[in-house]
């Protein structure tokens, strides 16, 4: 099995389109945690706000706090979430933040009922499996 940069360079380019999930499913709740195969500071938040579907980076860009524990408020015109830890404000659609701040933000899209985000690995509702060379 290959290791070091090879990998990194394989996951840079692999961006596609993971599929999540119908949106039947994904829709009552208001965030979900999406665990990356690259570990915890690559999982993402999915959040259903009014109807879309949004993902982000799951851990804040000020000091890594859980963004799917924060609030979620529309100010504006403009859907935030808030970080439970120090209330950095994120726009949803642009991780934007009122401060110099700028969380990464992924492209999400539905098609035959199922969501799908666009993102540089796996991702899945459920944790992945320990490495066990870890």
């Amino acid at each position: 099995m290959a290791s070091g940069s090879g990998d990194d360079e394989r996951n840079t380019e692999g961006v596609s389109w993971r599929l999540i999930g119908p949106a039947t499913g994904l829709s009552n709740k208001r965030c979900r945690l999406m665990y990356s195969s690259l570990g915890h500071s690559s999982d993402v938040c999915l959040f259903y706000v009014k109807g879309e579907f949004f993902a982000m980076d799951a851990r804040c860009a000020h000091s890594g706090g859980p963004l799917c524990e924060g609030d979620i408020e529309e100010a504006d015109g403009v859907l935030q979430v808030f970080c439970p830890w120090h209330d950095y404000d994120f726009d949803l659609r642009t991780g934007k933040s009122g401060t110099s701040l700028q969380q990464k933000v992924y492209e999400v899209k539905l098609e035959d009922g199922n969501v799908y985000v666009k993102h540089g690995s796996c991702l899945s509702l459920q944790p992945f499996p320990a490495d066990p060379k870890s």
